[in-house]
């Protein structure tokens, strides 16, 4: 276990935390102190997270390859979302957080028209530079909404896109209740992939858990014969689900990426930064989060070092 001191987050401040003042009133540094464009190893990073265990995860990740490397890490996990997050990085609460690259430019652009993992990463710098951040290089890994059968009914009904499920309708589909909207939802089925065109050809089934358990037991015992799953749930291993692909890129990329403030950036950051992007994978993301999430429940710090350890990414 690394030695570094964990920033305990206080239960009143973050009851608070629904305006960027009160999240600046949990501040525990200067916000200045991270020295600029020039700041060296050893100056103090802020590592955040939002509030579901992927996240602390990779924000255990980051500290911990960071303070291996010489830098002063300090970690303000379980924030909030967006619209907490982004003003904890401009006010200084923290300056570095894991985020997903599509919704990320959604904060900025609700109308964004990019899809591909290329194309957003190259649209992101524009956007978040307003605000005075900056991304980093992306990774293979991805958390997204997925299209998911399972192993039977793929082989019975050789489906292995989006748009193979022509072939099973009529079907049920099950989802969150905002999803039969959603432009990769119900719309985008028929708008994209030709899927459900007739009516009655795919029935909607809205579940309140966003692809948890509910959701994917529905899809096990057959209720329905579809499911969004997002493509991280150790579901996907433990059921032997099936991910259809998506051609089309209906549904916009979401790969991890490193959000910080541009005062903090150096190359050297930067270095470990990628190194982790390089080698970080959807696979991994799934075995993380079974890790801290299944029967065993490791603390996300100890699933941080053990897939850094793995990945060669802590030294000696």
């Amino acid at each position: 276990m690394t030695s570094r001191a964990r920033t305990t987050r206080l239960a009143a401040c973050l009851l608070a935390v629904t305006t960027t003042v009160a999240l600046a009133g949990c501040a525990t540094s200067d916000p200045t102190s991270s020295g600029g464009g020039d700041a060296a190893e050893g100056d103090a990073i802020i590592v955040g997270s939002f509030a579901f265990p992927e996240s602390e995860i990779l924000g255990e990740i980051y500290a911990q390859a960071l303070e291996a490397e010489g830098f002063d890490v300090s970690t303000k996990f379980n924030i909030g979302p967006r619209q907490q997050t982004i003003p904890a990085l401009q006010d200084g609460s923290i300056n570095l957080i894991p985020e997903y690259n599509g919704n990320l430019l959604a904060y900025y652009d609700t109308a964004y028209e990019e899809r591909t993992t290329e194309d957003v990463d190259a649209a992101l710098p524009d956007a978040v530079g307003a605000d005075d951040l900056q991304v980093l290089d992306s990774a293979e890994a991805e958390d997204k909404d997925a299209y998911v059968v399972t192993k039977k009914t793929a082989e019975d009904n050789d489906l292995t896109a989006i748009g193979d499920l022509k072939a099973l309708e009529p079907f049920s589909l099950a989802s969150n209740p905002q999803f039969g909207e959603l432009g990769y939802g119900i719309p985008g089925l028929r708008d994209v992939y030709g899927v459900g065109v007739d009516a009655g050809q795919v029935t909607f089934v809205p579940y309140e858990d966003f692809g948890g358990p509910d959701t994917v037991q529905a899809l096990v015992d057959g209720t329905v014969q579809v499911a969004d799953i997002y493509t991280t749930s150790p579901a996907l291993k433990a059921e032997d689900l099936v991910v259809l692909e998506d051609p089309e890129n209906m549904i916009s990329a979401q790969n991890v990426i490193p959000l910080l403030s541009k005062d903090i950036y150096t190359d050297k950051l930067a270095e470990v930064l990628n190194a982790i992007s390089a080698k970080l994978t959807t696979d991994d993301l799934i075995d993380l989060r079974e890790r801290v999430e299944g029967d065993e429940k490791a603390s996300a710090s100890t699933a941080a070092e053990e897939w850094l350890t793995a990945a060669g990414l802590l030294g000696e």
